[in-house]
């Protein structure tokens, strides 16, 4: 997840963040980590009535990581 505490971590370690998200980023099937937003976009619609039906099972938001 691009977060404002994995940036700071790369700029502490003497990393550049931008150069350092971009490198990972190559590593994901979308061609970006995913942001804060993209957690909340799930739970969101796990929170609605379009969700009413799911129960018991695990929603991994990983853009496409886990079954690459």
């Amino acid at each position: 997840m691009d977060t404002p505490m994995l940036r700071s971590g790369f700029k502490h370690r003497g990393f550049d963040p931008d150069t350092a998200v971009a490198e990972l980023s190559k590593s994901n099937p979308l061609g970006r980590l995913g942001n804060p937003e993209d957690i909340a976009d799930a739970v969101f619609f796990l929170s609605s009535d379009a969700a009413r039906f799911i129960a018991g099972t695990t929603l991994e938001v990983a853009g496409a990581k886990a079954v690459y």
